[in-house]
């Protein structure tokens, strides 16, 4: 099963597209109300957004599940994927704590489908089946992005004098650098005996990874050829989510200008 193939991308785009078109009319009724009415329809667009945010991480999903996750390139797609959504809704509401609570609420929704799905039973229809299944597989535990946000709210209340380019900067860095700082740990605890439970889900694999995968047996893919490389490719995401936070600032500032 490709996620990455051109019918799935098709399906994605089209599936982005009715969400970005709702996060649209969400923001252009918003910037034209006042008062409760506008909280309410703020409420309502970090709701809205964490779709887009959910999708745009699960078309790259190929590339973040755990045994990457001591690899640059997870922490390249983390850095291409989440930082533009994190500075677009900061940039569109001008809450002090747009960022943390639209991942808040992405966290909570990824946590009810890895929590409830296993719940419902089912059996793979569609071969070749390398692992057992009797319920349905549940989503990977979902990535820390909550610390980075709460990291990228603290900071824009102290550099929100700054120019959009010198922000960007910073909050792009700071993403990167306290993203590693959590991740790469948790990725050793998910790796443990510790986290094959209900909670963490990690003993659960679609049926479709055969059994010497390095998925299941717990132990991570080397993604960069050396330790130059790792570090170069690190620098690089770093970049990225420079470029993609000074993007979503555009684009959420762009979205703030929006009147119905």
């Amino acid at each position: 099963v490709k996620i990455l193939s051109p019918p799935h991308v098709l399906l994605a785009l089209g599936m982005t597209g009715i969400r970005f078109g709702t996060v649209i009319m969400i923001v252009s009724e918003m910037n034209r109300a006042q008062g409760e009415y506008r909280a309410r329809l703020e409420r309502l667009l970090f709701f809205s957004f964490i779709f887009l945010f959910g999708m745009t991480i699960g078309i790259a999903q190929e590339y973040t599940v755990r045994p990457f996750m001591h690899g640059a390139r997870f922490y390249l797609v983390a850095a291409l994927v989440a930082p533009i959504f994190m500075a677009a809704i900061a940039a569109a509401t001008k809450h002090p704590w747009a960022v943390t609570i639209t991942t808040a609420l992405y966290t909570v929704m990824h946590l009810a489908f890895t929590w409830i799905l296993p719940l419902f039973p089912a059996e793979p229809k569609l071969g070749p089946v390398y692992q057992k299944i009797t319920h349905l597989i549940p989503t990977d535990f979902p990535m820390l992005f909550i610390v980075p946000a709460i990291v990228i709210d603290l900071m824009r209340h102290r550099i929100g004098g700054w120019n959009r380019w010198a922000q960007s900067a910073g909050l792009g860095a700071a993403f990167v650098v306290s993203f590693v700082a959590v991740q790469w740990p948790f990725a050793d605890f998910l790796m443990s005996p510790a986290s094959r439970n209900w909670i963490f889900a990690t003993n659960n694999f679609p049926y479709f990874i055969p059994p010497r995968s390095p998925w299941v047996r717990n132990v991570f893919f080397p993604t960069d050829a050396s330790a130059a490389a790792f570090w170069v490719h690190m620098g690089f995401a770093v970049i990225v989510a420079v470029v993609m936070t000074d993007l979503g600032f555009r684009w959420g500032e762009w979205m703030r200008r929006i009147r119905r």
